[in-house]
């Protein structure tokens, strides 16, 4: 009698990229709007539960993945270990356990800043001009196909999901109002007058009614994509509806919030204090910052920008002051007139930036040279901003600009903007991670972006199309250094209004008085040429989202410190620094926090 001694062959151990992969489609499964974004996951139809049930649901399962991803590294360790022993030493880490250790990383680090935020109830108060709920549930339309009756049958039901997702947001507030955490009234009544925006959209007709009139040019055009004929009198139909539903949702939500949530905040701060201020820091930087060494350094850079501007004005209106000379911009200086004159002009400015920059300073892949410049809807908060491309690039990466009402655009104050938000910018960095899909992991790619990498890298860009003589034009130039001076005065503001720290008694405005957000206002009024409602939604933004302003200028310092470091390595060893090979590479790593961001640039 024989005995078969062979066993079956061992699985392959599971790797930290799965890990990543698979939260990511669970995260969608919990986040339709997450899927949507990047054009994966099966429910186009679905919206969010933003209740305090579906923050738990994503808490557990932020947990799980913690326990998994501790059990992978163990395992991946252990079997190192034995693999060194075996080869009678300690191998060098191959480029792909590289990218596995800054994913872990990541990972580990993200999640466990987002459940510190859900324990100290950010989703109960979560409520912003620009990423909160209710905007997320509106601006999902826009990253939507639309080109086939198909696409706008899954609108028309995601549209019907509206009311639902409104209601569980509801219940968020309401819990938060039960536990003492709610939004400040600034925050509630800019919201209040977006959503009454929306309703006015349309010819009154609501937001969403004007955005399912875009069904109907279905077959306008001959030769269109299949299916794209008219929509059917069904399809009409279900379109009405779901609008008209989530209008009347949003109303809803208007009403109580006017009614039942904004009176209760009569005695709500406007800052949130020192110990939930380091907690959302954390959530934007991926670092433990110190506010007073931040709030320090803002201030030295609020210094040295301000004498560069006094400077760069007496090339635009010799003789006078900053705010002269920018006033004689918005006047005398090169302006568009016209929404569509602007959209085709930002777009032609990207189209060249790429020209131009793609082998020189950057290789920028075939995918990544189509962005597209939109104009935001009604309703938006006023910067201008950035959406990336989905995962196939069937959708690509978009900037939107908010026109407030306006239809003259000078563009002093735009150029370096659209460097930022398009290319060399955010574009070129977050749709180069979607391109490395076989590099890095979904969550790299998406759901892991920490604000200070990207802000940082688009202050980075700006910077870089200055030193590359872009800027040189004294307009031009002028605009870049009053957004320098804006996201620098940021760092001031945002931690100053939020832990009510002390001006300085050199400050112009305020002095010996801590911060609030008049005082933040008059400030920025004092220094930018920006139109007032840019500025008064700016405070309003950095009061709903406490740690995100902090992010530009710090990010961009570490960027600054880890191509210098880079820099003076190669010099070190005699070897000259590509810097456009530097670029690649470090927009090749995917997102990292401030803990990790310098050294890991400075090793390229």
């Amino acid at each position: 009698m024989s005995t078969d001694t062979s066993t079956a062959a061992s699985p392959e151990p599971r790797t930290v990229r799965q890990v990543a992969d698979d939260y990511v489609l669970a995260l969608v499964e919990l986040d339709p709007i997450l899927g949507t974004r990047l054009g994966i996951g099966s429910g186009q139809d679905r919206l969010p539960d933003f209740s305090p049930a579906g923050q738990e649901a994503q808490d557990e399962l932020d947990r799980s993945v913690l326990a998994d991803l501790a059990a992978v590294q163990a395992a991946a360790a252990a079997g190192a270990a034995e693999a060194a022993a075996e080869a009678g030493g300690s191998p060098q880490a191959r480029p792909a356990e590289q990218d596995d250790r800054r994913c872990a990383r990541l990972l580990r680090e993200r999640i466990e800043s987002e459940l510190a935020a859900s324990r100290q109830g950010s989703h109960l108060c979560a409520i912003s001009n620009l990423f909160g709920p209710a905007n997320r549930t509106r601006s999902v339309f826009l990253d939507m196909p639309t080109a086939t009756q198909e696409d706008w049958a899954v609108i028309a039901r995601r549209m019907a999901q509206v009311p639902q997702s409104l209601a569980s947001y509801r219940l968020s507030l309401a819990q938060g109002v039960s536990r003492g955490l709610l939004a400040g009234p600034r925050v509630v009544r800019t919201v209040l007058g977006q959503l009454a925006d929306w309703a006015a959209a349309g010819d009154g007709r609501g937001w969403f009614a004007d955005f399912a009139d875009g069904a109907d040019a279905l077959g306008a055009a001959p030769g269109g994509p299949t299916g794209s004929q008219a929509p059917s009198a069904a399809l009409r139909a279900d379109l009405d509806r779901a609008a008209a539903a989530a209008m009347a949702a949003a109303s809803e939500l208007r009403e109580w919030l006017a009614a039942e949530y904004l009176p209760r905040t009569e005695n709500v701060p406007d800052g949130i204090g020192a110990q939930r201020y380091l907690v959302e820091a954390r959530r934007c930087t991926g670092a433990d910052i110190d506010p007073a060494e931040a709030y320090s350094w803002g201030w030295s850079q609020y210094r040295e920008i301000e004498k560069q501007m006094r400077e760069e004005a007496q090339r635009v209106l010799p003789g006078e002051s900053v705010p002269a000379a920018m006033r004689y911009l918005d006047v005398h200086g090169e302006a568009v007139d016209g929404v569509d004159e602007i959209r085709n002009r930002l777009q032609r400015m990207m189209d060249e930036a790429i020209a131009d920059l793609d082998g020189t300073h950057f290789d920028i892949a075939g995918p990544l040279r189509t962005v597209e410049a939109r104009i935001a809807p009604p309703g938006s908060a006023a910067a201008p901003y950035y959406t990336a491309p989905s995962q196939d690039f069937s959708r690509p990466g978009r900037t939107w600009l908010p026109t407030l009402g306006r239809t003259r655009f000078p563009l002093w104050s735009l150029v370096s903007t659209w460097y930022h938000e398009g290319v060399p910018g955010h574009h070129l960095q977050l749709a180069q991670w979607r391109y490395l899909a076989d590099k890095l992991s979904l969550y790299q790619m998406g759901p892991g972006a920490v604000s200070a990498c990207s802000e940082g890298w688009a202050l980075y860009a700006e910077r870089l199309m200055d030193e590359l003589g872009y800027l040189s034009d004294p307009g031009a130039r002028i605009g870049y250094l009053e957004a320098q001076m804006l996201r620098a005065m940021r760092v001031i503001v945002d931690i100053g209004m939020h832990l009510e720290l002390p001006i300085p008694a050199d400050s112009p405005v305020g002095a010996g008085q801590n911060w609030t957000p008049e005082l933040a206002r008059e400030f920025f009024g004092a220094h930018s040429g920006r139109e007032p409602a840019f500025l008064d939604s700016e405070i309003i933004r950095y009061l709903s989202m406490p740690g995100q302003a902090i992010t530009y200028k710090l990010g961009e310092r570490a960027w600054l410190a880890g191509r210098d470091a880079a820099g003076a390595a190669h010099a070190a060893r005699g070897a000259k620094f590509d810097l456009k090979a530097w670029h690649m590479a470090a927009l090749s790593l995917g997102p990292l926090g401030l803990d990790d961001l310098t050294d890991e640039l400075a090793a390229l």
